[in-house]
């Protein structure tokens, strides 16, 4: 009988933890990959690939640091091919919009003769709170690169709901699954948000790309982030994703999660 396993490549991230958790609670068989799960994945470590995927039927797949950067082309391809040689049918990977090398390897995966999907992201809004923003937030002050345009951010919850759909509703195969908030907002209104709902003062400070990324690296940022972070705030926010979709009311059946709900929830758990 054809093992029925799923497996989430990164498993401790924002979206694979949901993605996980919310497989387990449908009372599939999952398989949690991570460089620290029981069956080891590590995207710099192929040797471990082939046993991370063996007897799995299905995989939601996220890339680390992030599918833009250079090196990700090549590594999703080679991932497909052991996915391909271990018998996995179905691939879901997560993306992100508007980036050049994410589509990329997008590509590889929709020319791989495998079963696929791809979910394309705007911005999260657990980056607030979960992510390299919340330090400053929790100081009073945060500082960013100044964008270029405002951002359709997307719940992680909704986003890892599609995920779970997409690997679970054979009538969502072979799609782009493009998700995104239901409104447009800028980061200084999101601080705002935050500011208010917490009873805080909490500033927002953009700075010119070079300023930030000079203080970022004077304090320690490798310079493969910084060329993400460059990456995402110059080219990404230029305008491109100034834009929303109705992808999550498509295949949920109900509306996108509104930017001012998800601070509602998160200021009870005191993060901010």
């Amino acid at each position: 009988m054809k093992s029925e396993v799923i497996a989430v490549v990164g498993a401790t991230g924002k979206t694979g933890s949901r993605v996980l958790a919310k497989l387990g609670e449908m009372g599939l068989e999952v398989r949690g990959l991570s460089r620290s799960s029981p069956i080891p994945f590590d995207w710099a470590d192929r040797s471990t690939w082939a046993a991370a995927l063996q007897g799995v039927r299905a995989a939601y797949v996220t890339y680390f640091p992030d599918l833009a950067v250079p090196a990700a082309e090549t590594d999703v391809r080679a991932f497909v091919a052991e996915a391909k040689q271990q018998g996995v049918a179905h691939l879901v990977l997560m993306s992100g919009r508007g980036e050049a090398g994410a589509r990329r390897a997008e590509q590889v995966l929709e020319s791989s003769g495998l079963d696929w999907n791809v979910v394309r992201a705007s911005w999260f809004m657990q980056n607030f709170s979960e992510s390299f923003m919340l330090q400053g937030l929790q100081a009073g002050e945060l500082v960013l690169p100044r964008p270029n345009a405002r951002e359709p951010f997307i719940d992680v919850d909704d986003l890892a709901s599609v995920a779970v759909a997409a690997l679970t509703n054979p009538a969502l195969k072979n799609q782009v699954l493009e998700v995104t908030g239901p409104e447009l907002l800028s980061f200084e209104e999101c601080v705002h948000a935050i500011a208010a709902a917490s009873g805080r003062e909490i500033r927002f400070t953009p700075l010119p790309v070079e300023a930030y990324l000079d203080g970022a690296r004077a304090q320690g940022m490798a310079d493969d982030m910084a060329w993400l972070i460059n990456e995402l705030f110059v080219n990404i926010l230029d305008g491109r994703n100034e834009s929303t979709t109705p992808t999550v009311e498509q295949v949920l059946g109900r509306p996108a999660r509104r930017f001012r709900d998800y601070v509602a929830d998160v200021v009870p758990m005191g993060v901010w």
